[in-house]
């Protein structure tokens, strides 16, 4: 067991969550024991009780009981990361500072390791770090199979900046998506509910009760009635949100059989199982100062297809 500690709060390591900030330093304490820790007043932030949802500031004093001894360093074999995928995301860097690292994200690649994922960014992130001491952090998500930017924080400052500005929705997001057949609308808003649902296999649906949703779309360019090219803008970031969405308008995404099934399939079109959503741009404020606004090229898929439709952005 440690003694009782007294840290100050560098500037580096301020605004963010007690508990986030208590996990990169003492990763051995689970969250169970750390409520535990704060609910009897153990740890204290400038001698104040607090919860594990207070944000720490630069120059803080937080008090540290006596804790267990770090968990012992792993002694088995490191996974070893295929150097030629390391190469392609480093040649997928799209922007690059001292604050904000941008990738171009490539479809199929998990950002997050789940139930049989092995192979995902979170685990290469160490590889990314070109001249900072810090791994890059992840600060929001894109699904397995879609492609684009994908923001990373290099700091853990700019990692709390880059996650204000996702939950107050200062980013503003635009996709590209090949749907099949063409919103009767060409421009609107789609404004649905969406929840969970159960089943073997968990899937996202409209419902009256579930939480608001809302998505501004633009038909770019159609191909007569057969299919059409949107630009889609969520305000909101619900799971799937996006290809539900286009499903509900009776327009799903070319390739999303989840959620559009037989009729999200074009007949002649070479890569038509493919999910043919893509994160275009995105603009968001940057830590480092300014805005920071990123465009990502459409991958060979939807090149390829948009080619075979004759669509033009």
């Amino acid at each position: 067991m440690t003694s009782i500690q007294h840290i100050t709060v560098p500037d580096a390591e301020a605004d963010q969550r007690l508990d986030r900030w208590f996990k990169r330093r003492f990763p051995q304490v689970g969250h169970v024991q750390l409520e535990k820790l704060l609910r009897t007043g153990q740890v204290r932030v400038d001698g104040k009780r607090v919860d594990a949802a207070t944000r720490v500031a630069a120059g803080q004093v937080i008090r540290i009981p006596p804790l267990p001894e770090a968990l012992p360093t792993p002694t088995g074999p490191r996974r070893r990361i295929d150097p030629s995928m390391v190469k392609d995301l480093k040649q997928r860097v799209l922007h690059r500072d001292a604050a904000v690292l941008v990738l171009d994200k490539p479809a199929g690649l998990a950002v997050q390791g789940g139930s049989g994922t092995t192979l995902h960014l979170d685990g290469m992130l160490d590889e990314l770090r070109f001249d900072s001491e810090e791994r890059p952090r992840l600060v929001h998500r894109l699904d397995r199979d879609t492609s684009g930017v994908l923001v990373l924080a290099r700091t853990t400052k700019a990692a709390a900046a880059l996650a204000r500005a996702f939950k107050h929705k200062d980013a503003e997001k635009t996709y590209w998506a090949i749907v099949v057949g063409v919103p009767t609308i060409h421009s609107g808003t789609i404004d649905a509910n969406l929840s969970k649902t159960g089943g073997q296999y968990e899937r996202i649906a409209v419902t009256d009760d579930g939480d608001r949703a809302i998505t501004h779309y633009d038909v770019l360019d159609h191909a007569h009635k057969r299919a059409a090219l949107l630009a889609l803008m969520p305000v909101t970031g619900r799971t799937h949100q996006l290809r539900v969405h286009c499903a509900a308008m009776g327009t799903p995404i070319l390739g999303d059989v989840k959620y559009g099934g037989a009729k999200a399939v074009i007949e002649g079109v070479e890569l038509a199982r493919q999910l043919h959503l893509h994160a275009r741009r995105l603009r968001i404020p940057n830590p480092a100062g300014g805005w920071l606004e990123v465009t990502a090229p459409p991958p060979r898929h939807l090149k390829q297809s948009l080619d075979t439709l004759g669509l033009k952005p």
